[in-house]
């Protein structure tokens, strides 16, 4: 399996086969900043500093070149590692979120919005 490694970050998570960046990065509990998730917007536009990445799904030639992947910039909604990556988020935050399957079994339970917290 693939690791994606973002930097300056230093997070290390390992892709699944056929597994984007984001969702690698998703499933370990790590937001990035991204907003369609479906290679349409650009929004997640990074430099892919290391490593080859593969697109199963298209991504529209307006929302990322040729010239652009060629450059190094990916777009990891999409882009599925084919080696090991490294992906530079620069400054962009990179905030570590609670997923609900790492909680652990305490007898604690989410309350939701519906239950009135």
């Amino acid at each position: 399996m693939p690791r994606v490694t973002v930097v300056p970050h230093d997070v290390r998570v390992q892709a699944r086969p056929g597994e984007s960046v984001v969702d690698a990065l998703r499933r370990a509990g790590w937001r990035s900043r991204y907003r369609c998730r479906r290679g349409g917007c650009g929004v997640c536009k990074v430099p892919l500093v290391e490593g080859r990445v593969d697109y199963p799904q298209p991504v529209a030639e307006s929302v990322l070149a040729a010239a652009e992947r060629d450059s190094g910039l990916c777009l990891p909604c999409r882009a599925v590692p084919v080696t090991d990556v490294v992906v530079d988020l620069g400054a962009e935050p990179l905030r570590a979120v609670l997923a609900s399957t790492a909680l652990p079994r305490t007898g604690f339970s989410r309350t939701t919005e519906q239950e009135g917290r």
